[in-house]
């Protein structure tokens, strides 16, 4: 996913075309077989003494031109330009659509429909989440925690969601008399969400309204106040922390905190303690934390640290001190802990020293145990540490690769610590490992029914490819047993590479489609991640970002060296920044790839970090750089897909985008899509999908997203001839 974007767009001309289709936005034709062509209206944009022309800058439109109830001649040419893709693309997968439905309900029918989370013990009742057969949304549930205790469900998810063309519940939060429940609902799919509060006792949704969130909602603990975030209504930064008294009108509610430096944002959280309150301001380099006794809402907040450029923070509480994860002096971060009574990193004391090979991720804290996540040689461990200091451990796991991580632990006094695992050929296991005694207990693995499935049908490895500049970068691989490594079978490979996101390898019985029809997978844990450490994710952003495309384009050279696939075989998939990944590498080595699937991809880098109105931008100058400054502005524009589109053969090609993306917005692959079809040398296929209900998450019913796989896996097997 894309997480933050931005500079103001220096305009030196406003040139309209004189071309013959200039009042259209789609050249129509007999055949519904022949591509769109979308208009051109020129646009210049000049800085640094540079001119780009933007032929398709007039596929952008407003949210107030996208949300009204009749649309304008700009917006109707887009929705035409849009369905026209739309119309085309269906045409060129017509052939597929009854494989599609087999492959839809191939995936559907290895899921449990009847399906329910394990539950998780707080403040003296077990939550958990449930799904009945059909249904696309889950029930929200608990019980008290007592023999024979009846369940309450909290919120119906399939009434709640009926008739929605989407609906996604962001958060919700039980007040801590047990009574009362704030949650939030987005129907739109933009990141916007209204938080309302139920009573618990007598199912009564209280006239407490609050729109225009960014979801999350915070109770004091004395149940009456409610803490929350707005947005800026433009960007959608989450800019402002209000406070909401229980019975007041939301235009009553008091501002708390705003955060005015616009390259940050801010959120509110209670700690595990569930003592203090705690706002948070986060920024690419920095981080600041303030915190207030949660008994006490209408008093005066605290500073922990003030920010500082480069110094980034997190924090835990137990007792009298705070635990803070801290690169303070610390690449790949440390542990220190500070008095509450006086907070400041003056007073920060190592408790975890820095270690230059091992990267710190975080912690967990209870009663008699610290529990402590950190990431060695790429992999993911876990560590006991028992406060006396004796028998400390590590928990073992056996896969080359895999993905583990701590699950809900909301009870101080307990010697359980409760962690998810998997591998590529383990299904998604929740775990309670006892930490005194070692023991552990299996709660729930997930199934995969149609009794087909074993895992010792599969293989998975992992691997290093070495990049040009000779780093090692580890590839996780997964196929089934008996695929010959003979240059010939077909791979798919994907990545993300931003942000410092790591990609630890995952289960998916819906990969099980590919695999079963002789398909590789693999990740390639590239730089821009933080694979391998806070190094592997700063050698892969601002001027080192060509290090994330070129690690890919070496991982699948190093593939077919391998002769795990070819060039003829060799598929590439990545989303939002990972579609820009997809851009970039059809750009800079389009030969290499039979096909690529670029979801929601963030392809027009330079305009959209020169636009400051654009949710994200503001908050990703330390990610990509800020071109107003010379420096970073050629250096996007040497990478920028968009900007660097060539009259080449391109790969085949499959680009999904949704009409309400408030991240990626859907003129991005929109224009992309458009310029490629312009300057494209070949006859491969070239096919976008926008959804136009949906935003960046795609969609929100919990089976409709595997019709958007089905369609996307279809997109491969028609390239490789698999019919069935």
């Amino acid at each position: 996913m894309r997480f933050s974007f931005i500079g103001i767009v220096a305009i030196s001309a406003f040139l309209v075309s004189c071309e013959a289709n200039e009042t259209n936005s789609i050249e129509t034709t007999n055949s519904d077989m022949t591509p769109p062509v979308a208009k051109k209206v020129a646009e210049e944009f000049t800085i640094h003494g540079d001119t780009r022309t933007d032929n398709y800058f007039w596929m952008r439109l407003t949210d107030e031109q996208k949300e009204a109830e009749t649309p304008d001649a700009q917006t109707q040419d887009v929705l035409d330009y849009l369905n026209a893709e739309n119309d085309y693309s269906k045409a060129m997968m017509r052939h597929t659509e009854a494989f599609q439905d087999k492959l839809f309900n191939e995936i559907k029918s290895r899921i449990k429909e009847d399906d329910q989370s394990v539950p998780v013990s707080a403040n003296g009742y077990s939550y958990y989440r449930r799904y009945e057969v059909g249904a696309d949304y889950p029930l929200y549930c608990r019980k008290k925690l007592e023999d024979g205790a009846k369940e309450e469900i909290m919120l119906n998810g399939p009434e709640m969601g009926e008739g929605k063309s989407y609906f996604a519940i962001g958060d919700y939060s039980v007040s801590e008399d047990n009574k009362l429940l704030a949650y939030s609902v987005d129907y739109v799919s933009r990141r916007e969400y209204a938080i309302s509060v139920k009573n618990l006792e007598t199912g009564e949704i209280l006239e407490d309204n609050i729109p225009d969130t960014d979801g999350g909602v915070t109770w004091a603990n004395d149940n009456q106040t409610l803490f929350y975030t707005k947005q800026d209504p433009v960007t959608l930064r989450s800019y402002q922390i209000y406070k909401h008294k229980l019975g007041t009108p939301s235009s009553e509610d008091v501002l708390v905190y705003e955060e005015t430096d616009e390259t940050f944002g801010t959120f509110i959280y209670k700690t595990k303690s569930r003592k203090y309150l705690i706002i948070g301001s986060y920024q690419t380099m920095s981080n600041e934390y303030q915190f207030l006794d949660a008994s006490t809402p209408d008093g005066e907040w605290k500073m922990i640290q003030p920010r500082e450029r480069g110094l980034e923070y997190g924090v835990d509480h137990y007792g009298d001190s705070f635990y803070i994860t801290t690169n303070q002096d610390a690449k790949n971060f440390k542990l220190v802990k500070a008095p509450v009574a006086d907070p400041g990193k003056e007073n920060w004391e190592d408790l975890i020293a820095h270690r230059p090979n091992v990267l710190f991720e975080g912690i967990d804290i209870f009663k008699d145990y610290l529990v402590v996540t950190e990431r060695d040689k790429g992999l993911r461990k876990l560590r006991i540490m028992p406060w006396d200091g004796r028998d400390e451990h590590y928990i073992e796991f056996n896969d080359p690769t895999y993905r583990v991580s701590t699950s809900s632990n909301p009870e101080f006094d307990t010697q359980i610590v409760r962690y998810n695992y998997m591998s590529m050929t383990t299904p998604n296991s929740t775990i309670d490992y006892n930490m005194t005694t070692k023991e552990e207990t299996v709660l729930k693995q997930q199934e995969v029914l149609g009794g087909k499935f074993s895992p010792d049908n599969y293989q998975s490895e992992r691997l290093m490819a070495t990049a040009r500049d000779g780093k090692q970068v580890p590839i996780s691989i997964v196929y089934k047993k008996g695929v010959e490594k003979n240059g010939q079978a077909p791979l798919l490979l994907y990545s993300y590479g931003s942000y410092g996101s790591t990609l630890d390898p995952w289960f998916s019985s819906v990969r099980l489609s590919l695999l079963d029809r002789g398909f590789v997978f693999a990740l390639a844990h590239i730089r821009g991640g933080q694979d391998l450490g806070r190094e592997w994710y700063e050698d892969g952003k601002l001027l080192n970002k060509k290090n994330t495309f070129t690690d890919f384009i070496d991982c699948g050279k190093y593939l077919i060296e391998k002769n795990y696939t070819s060039s003829e075989h060799l598929y590439a998939q990545g989303g939002s920044a990972g579609g820009l990944l997809m851009g970039a590498v059809v750009n800079m080595a389009p030969d290499l790839w039979n096909g690529v699937i670029a979801q929601v991809p963030f392809v027009d880098v330079i305009n959209t970090m020169l636009d400051e109105s654009i949710p994200l931008t503001t908050g990703e100058f330390d990610e990509w750089g800020n071109p107003k400054d010379s420096i970073y502005y050629d250096y996007i524009k040497s990478y920028s897909p968009y900007d660097n589109v060539e009259a080449k053969d391109y790969p085949n090609m499959l680009v999904t985008t949704g009409y309400w993306d408030s991240q990626v917005q859907y003129w991005e692959p929109a224009k992309w899509v458009a310029l490629l079809r312009e300057l494209k040398t070949d006859e491969n296929m070239l096919i976008m999908d926008c959804n136009m209900e949906v935003g960046h998450g795609g969609a929100s019913g919990r089976f409709d997203s595997y019709k958007e796989t089905a369609m996307e896996y279809a997109f491969l097997f028609n390239l490789e001839g698999i019919t069935e």
